[in-house]
């Protein structure tokens, strides 16, 4: 009862305090509200400093960080990309026996059957030029660019190269957003990285690209390749922030709002990211697009010799103190190769400085390099180390 009485109390001084503060206006004068009088050492509104700073003004704009900016101005120009491809696929007919007799005396059937396969791009050109990973493209029959705002495209494979794992799309549009593209010579460990791309495409509803956020954990990473695997993942770019399925192909930025990378894989236990993602550098795809530009394609690099593992016992039969290095077996002629002096029989235990051991280190010794650049050959010939310059040429159509 005591309650309810202290309630209707303060209801009543309430609607007093009301009339009070319209009675002081005159008769036909609109109500005028009027601010409780503020003593000096009282605190002020919350949100109001007494210097009058606005501090949810200033939250607002603390919000606004460097990484918010740099994905509001990439996201625009990041795309996803779905591909629909062609793969051949072996299997037993005697499917599910998979006795070893079986396979054998019948052989296995081989058929083409077409999968679906879902990554993301960024668009690096007013003129619709769009970069991804090969792997997202390999083998495809039909190409569908969707920007963020919900425009799709028809696209075109421009080139396509399997060793560098980098492809250049081309779509047709006005008023397409593009990105600038930085400088990988300059990426700072520690620095920020933000991941942008379209992860598990295909539970989403929408093409808008997701962000996570990270730093650049190391730089010039080599990583092993796998079985049957092309591509040579080598000084590459290692990251914290989050790549998932689907964010391959799209662009790691930095704090300016530069590309620095194009995302291509994570090593994982668990299938989804673990702090281990890892980023083709963006200075290797400026070269792909320069060599577009210039040429209409990626030229082909030649040397002009093959190579072949040396096996302990091919080692013992040539009289070689160790089985590191490849030995040459051909050396084409009018080659780059032969015109420097190198020789079959040659075993060639470095190139620039970096050692051969076998015939996937030769592979990756000799990747990134250009048309007019000069590799430094260190080989065992008759026992005796020798020097060789040879100058990287065009492979010939042939």
């Amino acid at each position: 009862m005591r309650i309810i009485l202290i309630i209707l109390t303060m209801a009543v001084v309430g609607a007093g305090v009301g009339l009070m503060l319209r009675q002081l206006n005159r008769p036909g004068e609109e109500a005028v509200a009027v601010e409780p009088e503020m003593a000096p050492d009282a605190t002020p509104p919350a949100g109001t400093g007494t210097d009058g700073w606005d501090a949810g003004e200033s939250i607002t704009q603390s919000r606004r960080t460097a990484i918010v900016r740099a994905a509001q101005e990439v996201g625009p120009a990041v795309v996803s990309i779905s591909v629909t491809a062609t793969r051949v696929v072996r299997a037993s007919p005697w499917f599910p026996f998979r006795d070893q007799f079986f396979k054998d005396f019948f052989g296995e059937r081989q058929y083409v059957e077409e999968v679906s396969n879902l990554g993301s791009g960024v668009v690096v050109s007013p003129y619709g030029y769009v970069v991804t990973n090969e792997h997202v493209v390999r083998n495809a029959t039909e190409i569908k660019v969707t920007l963020p705002d919900g425009r799709e495209y028809d696209a075109t494979v421009v080139e396509s190269e399997q060793e560098y794992d980098l492809a250049i799309l081309k779509i047709e549009g006005d008023d397409i957003p593009y990105v600038i593209l930085g400088d990988s010579d300059s990426i700072i460990i520690g620095e920020w990285a933000i991941a942008i791309g379209n992860p598990f495409g295909y539970l989403l509803s929408d093409a808008h690209p997701t962000v996570t956020v990270g730093v650049v954990s190391a730089l010039h990473r080599d990583v092993k390749a796998s079985e049957g695997v092309v591509a040579v993942y080598k000084d590459m770019i290692q990251t914290d922030a989050a790549i998932n399925p689907g964010n391959s192909g799209g662009p790691l930025v930095n704090a300016l709002g530069e590309v620095i990378g194009i995302n291509a894989f994570i090593i994982t236990k668990s299938g989804g990211s673990m702090g281990m993602g890892f980023a083709i550098p963006v200075n290797r795809v400026k070269y792909m697009i320069d060599e577009v530009s210039r040429y209409g394609r990626m030229r082909r690099i030649w040397i002009g010799l093959l190579v072949q593992e040396i096996t302990p016992l091919l080692a013992q039969s040539l009289g070689l103190e160790r089985s590191d290095g490849v030995i040459i077996s051909r050396v084409d002629e009018g080659s780059p190769a032969e015109r420097c002096g190198l020789v079959r029989g040659d075993v060639i235990v470095a190139v620039n400085g970096e050692r051969v051991r076998n015939y996937e280190s030769a592979r990756r010794a000799i990747f990134g390099s250009r048309v007019g650049d000069i590799l430094e050959f260190e080989v065992i010939r008759d026992g005796e180390p020798r020097s060789f310059d040879v100058r990287v040429e065009e492979a010939p159509e042939s």
